[in-house]
């Protein structure tokens, strides 16, 4: 599990390619220094697993699902990404739960300076897919970093940004256009399932009150 919270930007140093499987080699000078073998670590909000580990680099293996169905479908030598280690059982829950499996993705807009302030407006437009999971002011993970929510037109996501998210991150790298990983909240697919069950079963609000509850 991870919270969204951005330790490093690490650099692609190299996609190897084998018939339809990639491995990327990422540079990295602090996630490294506690890395072992199989350790989980997200890339851009997506949840590999770490081989090849040196002092100054790590591997990890991508299936053709992963390549096809991310951004890493536009990283090349040299693109940043944002990593994260996962949460320590004692460690501060800081962001939001993030479980670094993306739901879909997103395409990056702009980022928009907000007025005088040094603050700047991240667009991104989403799917309908993804958008029925969003809701103001509620959690999502970009590129693996938690935000909140602050606007919803139609299939276009809103989120404030500080200066030092965009000094820490990869997203003053993106180009209009680009393809974001997304994930969700995990509570909002939960309790879309529950309620799609208590509708099946009849045990909605309507139906308790009309039987005495």
């Amino acid at each position: 599990m991870f919270t969204g919270i951005i330790e490093e930007v690490g650099r692609i140093a190299r996609i190897d390619q084998n018939g339809e499987n990639r491995r990327i080699v990422i540079e990295a000078q602090n996630v490294t220094k506690e890395l072992h073998t199989g350790d989980s670590c997200a890339v851009s909000g997506v949840c590999l697993t770490a081989l090849d580990i040196t002092p100054n680099s790590f591997a990890a293996d991508l299936a053709p699902e992963t390549w096809t169905r991310t951004s890493f479908s536009r990283i090349h030598p040299g693109a940043k990404v944002n990593l994260e280690l996962p949460l320590a059982a004692h460690g501060r829950l800081g962001g939001h739960i993030v479980q670094g499996h993306v739901d879909g993705i997103g395409r990056f807009e702009a980022l928009e300076r907000i007025g005088d302030s040094d603050g700047f407006w991240l667009h991104v437009q989403v799917t309908a897919e993804l958008e029925k999971y969003l809701v103001f002011k509620g959690s999502i993970a970009i590129e693996g970093i938690s935000l909140t929510v602050a606007k919803l037109d139609g299939m276009r996501c809103s989120i404030a940004i500080i200066p030092h998210t965009i000094e820490c991150t990869n997203l003053g790298t993106l180009k209009h256009g680009d393809p974001v990983n997304i994930e969700t909240d995990i509570v909002a697919k939960y309790l879309e399932k529950w309620t799609a069950r208590d509708r099946q079963t009849g045990l909605d609000a309507t139906s308790l009150v009309a039987k005495g509850f």
